[in-house]
């Protein structure tokens, strides 16, 4: 088995220099040249497992300490990775993946109770875990960086703006935030904006936490939660926004999402879903994360949620990419998890650290070098409820800007 994994790796790695150290103690380097990341193998059973299933076994054998990082970081070694030819991927691991693939209807089964579980999985961690890497108003899903010096807050507060501008949200304005996390962009929309604002969650913990900070801030009148799942939310919006909250709904579910959506949506609303997507061909979850971090969940290609909103006789009146902006965001979280990873050991244990260290690194380089990305989809029922050219966006991200100036920011800074 070394012996097929080292002639792998001399096919496969052909940028960046990887120094790798066997189970059995040989050393072997591979790649062009570089600063040189080292790594491991502790065990012959771990080398053993990745070779065979990769996607799957290598974020186990870090987390489980049989893979070693011994120059460098985890992110540097999967930035190598991410940056190789994939058709050059080993013949033996597609027979998983084709499995994986064949059943990814079953895995993406998101009723009611499942995916009440599948957000207590990864929403209902302790919450000061979050505030140790988040920005202050823990927002957490990708931020927009307007220039490269922005900081998380600032782009953090950046998409909300953007966010808000698309959606052209008017004082007294009806909004439901559909996976509403801790409360942020709500309490934005309804601060800034003057809007009365439903934000809705399957999380216990960011029900908590939004219900708190809306009484904190005294808009409890203007910014309502509720512990409830998108399918049996009642009433009519002029506005609806969900941001981030897509990948958890599974391919089965998308018709029930848009047509739910439609039937809440009033005839003059407008629609803004924000969420990750890939950048080619329908695709699977990685198995890791979808064992580990986000069961359930799934990153869809555009092809698959278009017809879906078609479907439900929505129009879709814009689309914009973000491309490497959530790469930025997760870097920015790394960093901030792993400055306070003593903390995170003393909620949890080692390897939980190094679960999440290699879910944040891997999420990274799948935004900046990988298939990942991010859209926003506005949409309406009808033509002429958005202007004709995109001007409108930038002039009234202005005007919030302005609304912004007069009222009082949290003062908690990302990490405290």
């Amino acid at each position: 088995m070394e012996r097929l994994l080292v002639a792998f790796l001399r096919r496969y790695i052909h940028r960046g220099s990887l120094k790798l150290t066997t189970a059995a103690g040989k050393s072997y380097t591979f790649g062009d040249g570089g600063p040189q990341v080292a790594v491991r193998f502790t065990t012959a059973s771990a080398q053993r497992a990745v070779l065979l299933d990769p996607e799957f076994k290598l974020g186990e054998a870090y987390m489980d300490g049989t893979f070693v990082v011994e120059r460098g970081s985890i992110a540097e070694v999967l930035a190598i990775l991410f940056q190789q030819d994939h058709s050059a991927a080993p013949r033996w691991a597609w027979p998983p993946r084709l499995m994986r693939f064949l059943f990814r209807r079953l895995q993406q089964f998101n009723p009611r109770k499942r995916a009440q579980r599948n957000v207590a999985h990864h929403y209902d961690l302790d919450g000061r875990l979050y505030s140790l890497f988040l920005d202050g108003d823990q927002q957490y899903s990708c931020a927009y960086f307007e220039s490269a010096e922005l900081s998380l807050d600032d782009a953090q507060l950046a998409k909300k703006r953007h966010l808000a501008a698309k959606l052209r949200v008017e004082s007294g304005a009806t909004v439901l935030d559909i996976g509403c996390g801790w409360g942020g962009l709500a309490l934005y929309l309804a601060e800034i904006c003057g809007a009365h604002v439903t934000g809705i969650t399957l999380s216990e913990e960011q029900y908590r936490s939004a219900q708190n900070r809306a009484m904190e801030r005294g808009r409890t009148q203007e910014a309502t939660f509720q512990l409830i799942d998108y399918r049996d939310v009642a009433g009519h919006f002029d506005r609806i926004i969900s941001v981030g909250m897509f990948e958890h709904v599974g391919v089965g579910f998308y018709d029930t999402f848009f047509d739910k959506s439609a039937q809440l949506l009033d005839d003059d609303g407008v629609m803004l879903l924000h969420f990750i997507g890939r950048k080619g061909r329908p695709g699977i979850t990685n198995p890791w994360i979808a064992k580990y971090i986000f069961p359930g969940g799934y990153i869809p290609a555009l092809s698959e949620v278009l017809p879906a909103i078609e479907r439900a006789r929505l129009i879709v009146t814009d689309v914009e990419v973000l491309q490497l902006h959530y790469a930025e965001t997760l870097k920015a979280w790394r960093e901030r998890f792993l400055a306070h990873r003593d903390e995170v050991v003393r909620l949890y244990d080692q390897r939980f650290v190094r679960m999440w260290e290699f879910y944040l690194a891997s999420s990274e380089m799948a935004f900046r070098d990988g298939d990942m990305m991010v859209f926003q989809i506005q949409m309406t029922k009808r033509k002429g409820i958005t202007p004709a050219t995109r001007d409108y966006i930038t002039r009234e991200e202005a005007r919030l800007r302005g609304l912004e100036a007069g009222q009082p920011m949290p003062m908690r800074l990302a990490g405290e």
